[in-house]
């Protein structure tokens, strides 16, 4: 390829190799000078780029002896720094890794590769290319990334069997687009997640990963970084975190209410009765708060562009609007009102007495959940309908 490319009308360079910086002064000569051996071998008009983030111990002055673009980065965070390195970098692609020497930027043949012909995102994956003994403990390897994996590839159909490697490339463009938010350990899942969610294409290149060659501890956290990774995962997945659940706690609850609403029922031994019941319509009012928890989250995230717009979504609005919520909430309080009427009236004929409860609460549940319920509906059909005038 010629040394430079014209994209959207400026001359900019094919490749920039990223690496976020902070205090890695044992290991970011040897990872700069691997990155420049790529580009000569490669034969691509390039620049490698540290993004420091605030470096106490020499690391800038390394890096501009050695040839380097450093781009300080005052915010702090893993996020951060990669983010401020890609918007300063000036390649149409950008492969991005750690300064820790523990992946080879002498061998970034195979992201060109993929980048030259039409990938917006190259993932490596250690799993396939290799993980060096030492390079990973084994808590990260059978469990932590396995299992964020998993869950990522579960929530959001990707196809990356690695979502936490560090060594990736990209189009610059593409990635920019996605408007990434996070400033943390979090933003590797991130940039997968978003470019799941929004369609890019997306490959992966077996990667080796080594033992990194820092004498000090890194700077990940197993548990307080494995739960934000998954804490994000959970947020950006409003059907998992609420739709599912509810969906299932209502259903639950409905056949236990069909179930025991005729009388008790036993199960060898165990005879279930209206305590059952209580709990059983406690599922349907819970299920439902959080079915409608998964659509102000959608519709909220859509509106902030932090989430891609749902044609599913758009055609739920387009069926129910304001007034059938209205309609379906006002319904369910009558019906409710309706047998709150009937069980004073039952009461009534006992002269305001003690009543058989097992008989008399096979009404009032029924009636409250209806009343409880059909509020709710009231008001959530007000509050989508709030967050819907943006989007309209």
């Amino acid at each position: 390829m010629a040394d430079q490319i014209n994209i959207t009308g400026e001359y900019t360079l094919e490749l920039s190799i990223l690496m976020p910086c902070l205090n890695e002064a044992e290991t970011l000569e040897i990872c700069i000078e691997k990155a420049q051996k790529s580009l000569r071998e490669l034969n691509i008009a390039g620049e490698v780029i540290i993004a420091d983030n605030g470096s106490t111990d020499g690391s800038q002055d390394i890096a501009t002896r050695m040839g380097a673009r450093v781009v300080p980065v005052a915010a702090k965070g893993y996020g951060s720094a990669l983010m401020g390195g890609i918007i300063a970098a000036r390649g149409v692609y950008i492969i991005m890794g750690d300064a820790d020497d523990s992946y080879d930027f002498s061998s970034l043949g195979a992201f060109v590769e993929k980048l030259r012909g039409g990938c917006d995102l190259v993932m490596g994956n250690r799993f396939l290319g290799g993980i060096k003994p030492g390079a990973m403990p084994p808590l990260h390897k059978y469990l932590g990334n396995p299992v964020l994996t998993w869950v990522g590839r579960l929530f959001f159909s990707s196809p990356a069997g690695d979502f936490h490697c560090g060594l990736r490339g990209f189009r610059r463009d593409a990635i920019l687009q996605l408007d990434l938010q996070t400033t943390g350990m979090e933003f590797a899942s991130e940039m997968v997640v978003k470019a799941s969610l929004y369609k890019l294409k997306i490959t992966e290149v077996p990667t080796i990963l080594f033992p990194d060659g820092r004498s000090r501890p890194p700077h990940l956290r197993t548990w307080r970084d494995g739960w934000r990774h998954l804490r994000f995962l959970l947020l950006y997945s409003p059907r998992w975190l609420f739709l599912y659940p509810g969906v299932a706690l209502m259903i639950w609850g409905i056949i236990v209410g069909i179930w025991l609403l005729p009388g008790s029922q036993k199960v060898g031994s165990i005879r279930f009765d209206v305590h059952t019941l209580l709990y059983g319509a406690i599922a349907i009012i819970i299920g439902f708060q959080a079915v409608t928890f998964a659509f102000f989250t959608k519709v909220f995230a859509i509106s902030e562009k932090l989430l891609p717009a749902d044609p599913k979504v758009n055609k739920i609005f387009r069926y129910f609007t304001l007034e059938i919520g209205l309609i379906v909430g006002f319904t369910l309080i009558l019906i409710g009102i309706i047998g709150s009427i009937f069980s004073l009236t039952i009461w009534s004929e006992t002269a305001f007495g003690t009543l058989d409860s097992s008989k008399t609460l096979r009404l009032v549940i029924p009636s409250l959940t209806c009343l409880t319920v059909g509020l709710q509906m009231v008001l959530s059909s007000f509050f989508l309908s709030v967050l819907g005038l943006k989007r309209r």
